[in-house]
């Protein structure tokens, strides 16, 4: 799923950095801020198998960069964050699977309110 989604976005024109995991992806988001140059956003996966989730990684997240856009992504249909992703931190949420044409909606609606 990470290698067809950063695929994806290169197609659409974004500049990319993947992560296996919530501890790999606070050390590329911590390195790249401290660098000046902030993500326009990020996608956490909620689950990790064996690794930390988008739930536990967003509030590491937010330590560095109070206005961290990060959205939620997951194809599991009984998380709570699905329904009600902004009060975990969350500003969107997109199920898995989704298609180039629903990520670029979502990304530019998203990376705008930057």
């Amino acid at each position: 799923i990470r290698i067809v989604t950063s695929e994806m976005l290169k197609e659409l024109g974004y500049d990319i950095e993947l992560a296996k995991d919530g501890t790999e992806a606070y050390e590329v988001y911590k390195k790249s801020f401290e660098n000046g140059h902030p993500f326009d956003a990020v996608i956490l996966d909620i689950t990790i198998l064996g690794g930390m989730g988008g739930k536990d990684t967003l509030r590491e997240l937010v330590k560095i960069d109070p206005t961290v856009k990060a959205i939620a992504s997951s194809g599991y249909s009984g998380d709570l964050v699905i329904s009600d992703y902004k009060s975990f931190g969350f500003c969107a949420f997109i199920p898995k699977p989704y298609n180039l044409i629903d990520l670029g909606r979502m990304l530019h609606d998203v990376c705008k309110k930057r």
